[in-house]
């Protein structure tokens, strides 16, 4: 097999746990293939550079074989190689980074707005890391 679908391929080599997780991901932009953009659709062969980012980590893999049925993680090495620099690896090592929201005593519980609001907050800290890093969210909210 000479071409797979890059979200075929990286659900076949576990790089996400569904298949739709990788489409996501591609519809996301979150995955490049030799550091263009790559739509579920797009091709893989034999010797290209896949980059992943997920969550604050980007990894890097070089294809070595295309496949398109899943497989076990110990025959992995076969299809994919691992080519995350170190310091990518390093930010898995870190601690996870916590945050408390603090409600005034005797305010009671929060309201559908607010929660919605402390959900927000929550998915944006630990999904979409740039947004609460970058210059796009100046803006500071009231908890």
């Amino acid at each position: 097999m000479a071409e797979v679908r890059i979200d075929k391929y990286l659900w076949a080599i576990r790089v996400y746990k569904t298949r739709a997780d990788a489409t996501d991901a591609c519809k996301g932009n979150k995955v490049h293939i030799n550091g263009g953009d790559a739509k579920p659709s797009k091709s893989v062969k034999p010797g290209d550079v896949i980059t992943v980012r997920k969550n604050e980590v980007t990894f890097t893999f070089r294809v070595i074989n295309t496949i398109e049925k899943r497989i076990g993680a110990k025959l992995v090495p076969e299809y994919a190689e691992n080519i995350t620099p170190q310091e990518e690896l390093e930010k898995l090592r870190r601690p996870i980074e916590t945050f408390f929201l603090k409600r005034e005593r005797g305010t009671g519980r929060p309201t559908k707005k607010e929660r919605r609001e402390m959900d927000d907050l929550w998915d944006r800290y630990f999904f979409d890391s740039e947004d609460v890093y970058g210059e796009e969210d100046d803006e500071e909210e009231d908890y």
